[in-house]
């Protein structure tokens, strides 16, 4: 009807200011610290300072039983061990995403999996990084051959890992028992998708456009 307001539909969008200067205030081994002034338009220009991430890639691993995978790693910047699920960095040029998820699932887990979809898709931290990162749903799992395992070192040298059922861990992020971000989203991605029968799950090429490319 006319004269009623025009709604946008509440879905992001990419939309990049022009950078007017960019400068590398530091270049580290995975992660760099950038500075950038972006013209806003009508707002003006601002100076934002940023971390620029690879992306990265997490695994809600559900067996049979539904039970989701965790894994107990230490974090030394919020000095915890953290319950986690499965992830990893995506650092190796034009790898798809759910060949870096397989990978670090067998890594880290020793764990392979039959069936792969993208469960969710989420920024870590917008306002000071364009860190990205795609949670994978893996079921149907088996264990890599103990010849085959990989030979976790540092921080993953003594993870130590469990199956919780689904329930439970939506329970344990609501509890304020779990602070992970990828456990977090993707626990209660996977038991809202459950809930809906499995329908919102998305084939593993899904366009990420979030995703870095350079």
């Amino acid at each position: 009807m006319s004269g009623e307001p025009i709604t946008r539909a509440v879905a992001d969008e990419i939309d990049p200011r022009p950078v007017l200067q960019r400068t590398t205030l530091h270049r580290g081994r995975v992660i760099d610290l950038v500075r950038e002034d972006a013209d806003l338009g009508e707002a003006g220009v601002v100076t934002r300072e940023y971390v620029d991430h690879p992306g990265a890639v997490a695994i809600v691993a559900l067996d049979d039983q539904d039970r989701v995978l965790l894994l107990r790693q230490y974090r030394h910047p919020v000095r915890s061990y953290l319950w986690e699920v499965p992830a990893g960095l995506l650092d190796v040029a034009g790898e798809p995403a759910v060949d870096a998820a397989a990978r670090e699932l067998a890594e880290e887990a020793d764990v392979a999996a039959q069936r792969w979809a993208v469960l969710a898709d989420y920024a870590t931290t917008p306002g000071s990084s364009n860190e990205a990162v795609r949670i994978f749903l893996a079921r149907g799992l088996t264990d890599v051959p103990e010849a085959d395992r990989h030979l976790r070192t540092a921080e993953e040298a003594d993870m130590e890992v469990r199956r919780v059922p689904l329930d439970e861990a939506v329970a344990l992020v609501l509890d304020g028992s779990l602070h992970n971000p990828s456990a977090v989203v993707g626990i209660l991605a996977a038991a809202a998708s459950r809930a809906g029968g499995w329908a919102s799950l998305r084939d593993v090429d899904a366009p990420w456009p979030y995703r870095r490319t350079a």
